[in-house]
């Protein structure tokens, strides 16, 4: 399931990456993707929880990221000359990117994530796995400040934010 999802997670961390760059060098650049690529992979995880789930997303694909980019003013991919360029954008998922962006800014619902994935899950993964998504250090708040500034990520987090809320609902199993 994860080689399913492993375009779409990279091409959604790199569009919030991209979206919302780190301040800093190279260490702080790599924190802050770091912590997109989490986010994300938990998002994906919850938003694709099956097999099936994850190899119809393969096949049919995530979306793209135009609307992302109107939303944030960013450039859609179409103005490149580079096919690699707007390749990578076609394989970004609006709604993993929205789940991502909550779970950035809002500790609570990182945390209720993070142990929805590590209870019921087929991808059943350690909380630690997730550490600088759900308990970031000093460090990685000044890596990621553009990332999880809540007013900054509010137009994408909003865009799905109530799918989320009732996918992490209480007494809700992960898989329907």
């Amino acid at each position: 399931m994860l080689a399913e999802l492993s375009p779409l997670i990279a091409a959604t961390s790199q569009w919030l990456t991209c979206a919302y760059p780190s301040g800093g060098g190279a260490l702080a650049s790599a924190l802050c993707e770091v912590q997109a690529r989490q986010a994300v992979t938990v998002a994906a995880w919850l938003r694709y929880p099956t097999p099936m789930d994850a190899a119809l997303v393969h096949m049919a694909g995530p979306g793209g990221a135009t609307r992302l980019d109107w939303l944030t003013g960013g450039t859609d991919g179409a103005e490149t000359q580079d096919p690699d360029e707007r390749a990578w954008r076609t394989w970004v998922d609006e709604v993993v990117a929205s789940w991502a962006a909550c779970l950035l800014t809002d500790p609570d619902m990182a945390d209720r994530a993070v142990g929805a994935i590590a209870e019921g899950g087929p991808t059943a993964a350690s909380v630690a796995e997730f550490r600088r998504l759900t308990a970031p250090d000093d460090t990685d708040r000044r890596a990621a400040a553009l990332l999880r500034h809540p007013d900054l990520l509010a137009p994408v987090a909003d865009l799905h934010r109530d799918q989320l809320v009732e996918r992490l609902r209480p007494g809700r199993a992960l898989i329907a």
